[in-house]
């Protein structure tokens, strides 16, 4: 595999654990906890995707807590004050164990480092801060500064513009196999990180290398 010297991650269920935050709460949410935070997860992705289609813009925490509205609606509810809980973790998910070594690998090699997130500016820093991976990234990289959540085209060309080098020049590593899809259509090298083992979606846009974890990007030559 090659080296690159710029590249780009995903930040929630890529570098951070989407699902950390319902784990902690897991007692007090009950059996139904698993349930819950997938549908959060499943809308808060969703929800992004109605605004950007409708020509629509807000911010990634006002989505979060809608989304957890109707998780807990669909589980049939939660003890007071736990979804206070829930989003209060959001903000401070943890990080997945590889990701912390494999900065610091790419870092020593001289590489640059970028999240590009859907997330809004002050909970990405919450993130990276509660995750001890500050240092590690030369810039923190919002959909908001396009107006638009992924994966439409200007998310991604924010990229080029940060590191002032063409997309061919960067990859670009998420769980999320339609953002590979739309790193792959900008012109970026595109990594799956397939951390549940999922099947590929979308054949028509291959990913240019497929990971169950990052670790494999720090061995690299």
């Amino acid at each position: 595999m090659a080296f690159f010297s710029h590249y780009a991650f995903d930040a929630y269920g890529t570098l951070f654990d989407v699902h950390s935050a319902a784990a902690r709460s897991a007692r007090d949410i009950g059996p139904h906890w698993e349930r819950l935070s997938l549908t959060w997860r499943a809308k808060h992705l969703e929800y992004t995707w109605i605004w950007a289609g409708t020509g629509r813009h807000t911010t990634f925490w006002k989505l979060a807590g809608d989304s957890l509205d109707t998780a807990i609606a669909t589980v049939g509810g939660i003890p007071a004050g736990l979804r206070e809980r829930l989003l209060a973790s959001y903000r401070t998910l943890d990080a997945y164990p590889e990701v912390a070594e494999v900065l610091g690998r790419l870092k020593a090699r001289g590489a640059r480092l970028a999240i590009l997130t859907n997330g809004d500016a002050d909970m990405i820093a919450d993130a990276v801060r509660s995750a001890g991976l500050d240092g590690f990234f030369d810039a923190l990289i919002t959909v908001h500064e396009a107006g638009v959540f992924k994966p439409h085209r200007p998310v991604y060309d924010l990229v080029s513009r940060h590191f002032g080098v063409p997309l061919g020049e960067v990859s670009f590593q998420s769980s999320n196999r339609w953002d590979v899809t739309a790193g792959k259509v900008a012109g970026m090298r595109v990594v799956w990180v397939n951390r549940t083992g999922a099947p590929d979606e979308y054949p028509d846009t291959p990913a240019d290398l497929v990971m169950s974890d990052l670790k494999p990007l720090a061995a690299e030559p």
